[in-house]
């Protein structure tokens, strides 16, 4: 316990203000722009509760969580005008969980978006704070970050 409580106090996912990031939501999870996107669209569902695993979900917020990233999933794709999209949930560390906090990247895919298929993977499950300091991925500013938070938010005001 004293570690998920630990990991609570220093979880970015649980810090004051999170919800101004958020440009959808439900009663349990919300959605975020990954700050250092893969590509275009790449967003992320959490949690709004502290909880490290898939698996601490009851089967409602399982439900609540899979129906929510659904309708995300639909919404980015329509926004960026994807043609697919990849889903990914890194469980622990050994899987490449570089915030203890669950956690589903969506990114939505277009024809030759990366130059090998699957490349985004392998992106994803790097450590973050390496991620950040290499050039595979550009960190947004946090004023291009919150505009895009509220682009994000008034095309979801739009669609209902």
């Amino acid at each position: 316990m004293p570690n998920q409580i630990n990991n609570h106090l220093t979880c970015p996912f649980c810090r004051q203000g999170i919800e101004e990031s958020a440009f959808l939501s439900t009663v349990n999870f919300l959605v975020i722009y990954n700050i250092a996107p893969v590509l275009p669209g790449h967003s992320l569902v959490i949690s709004r509760r502290h909880v490290d695993s898939l698996m601490e979900l009851s089967d409602s917020e399982l439900e609540e969580f899979t129906r929510f990233s659904r309708k995300v999933t639909k919404f980015l794709l329509n926004i960026y005008k994807g043609d697919g999209f990849d889903w990914s949930i890194q469980e622990n560390e050994v899987a490449g969980q570089s915030v203890p906090h669950l956690h589903l990247h969506i990114v939505v895919r277009h024809p030759n978006d990366l130059a090998r298929e699957g490349e985004w993977y392998p992106l994803v499950k790097q450590n973050e704070i390496r991620l950040l300091e290499n050039n595979h991925r550009k960190r947004l500013t946090d004023e291009e970050y919150s505009q895009l938070t509220r682009q994000l938010r008034n095309e979801a005001a739009k669609t209902g």
